[in-house]
């Protein structure tokens, strides 16, 4: 017996020791990935630099994204085992595999949406410092406008171009009616800027150049949604049958490969046609006509606007997408405003149209609200192509997000079309305090109006 013992305290030592030695190897492992990488994304043109940031191991593994400069996003999962780092950003729909062969991460990467699903080769490498060219760097830090040869889908004639500077580095964002693309960044070299963006989506990659006459030349890097939006496929295109379009893959600026920036005052000089007005792009066809909707929740009870949440107080009806980038950036201040007027008689819904296959599990939608720790309302309301169709009242309603301001009396205040994020500098700092004066205002007005119902019921009564 004790022979017998003793084997069987042997065998369990001899895998204890054998756990312990995978854990330590995979721990290990884990710390040869921690820290800065380098890293790129390539399909079908040139390469998509982008910052990967890799911390923790086990349960606490970790990959962040950068908007620009900053770290801004990151994954909902991360695994590394046997060798295989899976970074999943399940709010987004994307996915990273990747393994590391000789210091270097190989792998791909897939992001999917309504109307798109790209697929781009990866490589990391460690980040190493370089010098940086300081001399005869030019100046292109501000506001410049990008006139348009064609109007785009949205109608627009012109977008907006955000760039900031300090020195050789550069961070530039291009700001549509939607929304913008995030911030492009890199630094000056060899007479331009390389500039590539990837936050988990909207990857892109554009060439910044200055010219004598004070103008910027912008070459726009999309080769891979290019190639999704117009491939032989029909699962490839971002419209419904009758042509309309309700989005785009992740970059959505693809109206020309090359366009021109010139200054605000210049382009008016030269009669160009301003950027769309983001307040007035979208508007209501009767002021007169409360804003009424009826959809199911995630667990498919019926909500409409009769509901006791939102009788009686200022509501924002936000027309959204998991899958459109721009209505990520929204959400995160959402939250804030929620958070802030929720007991001052601000309700939010979210009127959320998902692509067929997203409805029956919702992964994206739950993933991002679990991501961005939302509590206001999320309704399923429908397909993207079916946007016309669930929200009549809107007129000229094509953008992703548009957020609809609606008094206490139920009607439309105002539809304001797109968000701009951080990335695009003041426009996102105006935006916010244009939505909270406009908040604030009709809570206030409601509130003035209560006060003198109040007084005259009193006077009647004689008290």
């Amino acid at each position: 017996m004790r022979i017998a013992s003793h084997s069987v305290n042997i065998t369990f030592l001899l895998a204890s020791l054998g756990t312990s030695a995978a854990l330590a190897q995979s721990g290990n492992d884990a710390l040869a990935l921690d820290g800065r990488w380098d890293a790129s994304l390539v399909n079908n043109g040139p390469a998509v630099p982008f910052r990967l940031d890799i911390s923790g191991s086990g349960p606490t593994l970790k990959g962040t994204f950068y908007d620009g400069f900053k770290p801004y996003d990151g994954t909902t999962s991360a695994s590394y085992q046997h060798g295989k780092l899976v970074l999943k950003a399940e709010h987004y729909l994307t996915t990273i595999t990747a393994t590391l062969k000789n210091g270097v991460l190989v792998g791909d990467v897939t992001l999917q949406g309504p109307g798109f699903h790209l697929e781009y080769g990866l490589e990391a490498k460690r980040h190493v410092d370089s010098s940086t060219q300081t001399e005869n760097v030019p100046v292109i830090a501000g506001l410049w406008e990008l006139p348009l040869e064609a109007p785009s889908p949205k109608g627009e004639r012109a977008f907006r171009l955000i760039a900031r500077q300090n020195g050789a580095d550069a961070e530039v964002s291009i700001l549509r009616i939607d929304g913008d693309t995030g911030a492009y960044s890199g630094t000056y070299k060899d007479g331009k800027w390389i500039l590539s963006h990837f936050d988990g989506s909207r990857p892109g990659a554009i060439e910044v150049s200055a010219k004598e006459n004070g103008t910027l030349e912008v070459i726009q890097h999309n080769e891979a949604l290019k190639k999704a939006i117009d491939g032989d496929s029909p699962e490839t295109k971002t419209a419904d049958a009758s042509g309309k379009q309700y989005g785009s893959a992740p970059t959505e600026s693809v109206a020309s490969d090359k366009l021109i920036a010139y200054r605000p005052e210049v382009a008016r000089a030269k009669g160009f046609a301003e950027p769309d007005n983001f307040n007035t792009h979208t508007t209501v066809r009767d002021a007169n006509e409360k804003f009424a909707f009826r959809f199911p929740d995630s667990n498919g009870k019926l909500v409409s606007n009769d509901d006791p949440r939102f009788k009686g107080k200022v509501v924002l009806a936000v027309v959204t997408g998991t899958w459109c980038p721009n209505c990520h950036d929204e959400a995160r201040f959402l939250v804030e405003l929620d958070k802030k007027y929720r007991d001052k008689g601000l309700a939010i819904v979210a009127l959320d149209f998902e692509e067929p296959e997203e409805q029956g599990k919702l992964t994206r939608e739950r993933a991002f609200i679990q991501e961005y720790g939302v509590r206001y309302t999320y309704l399923i309301a429908g397909a993207p192509s079916e946007m016309w169709e669930k929200v009549p009242q809107a007129v000229n309603l094509n953008t992703w997000p548009a957020t609809i301001f609606v008094g206490r009396d139920g009607l439309v205040k105002g539809i304001h079309s797109g968000f701009a994020s951080q990335a695009s500098g003041e426009f996102n700092s105006q935006l916010q305090q244009e939505f909270t004066a406009k908040i604030e205002q009709l809570l206030a007005e409601n509130s003035s109006n209560k006060t003198a119902e109040v007084s005259v019921s009193s006077a009647k009564h004689g008290e």
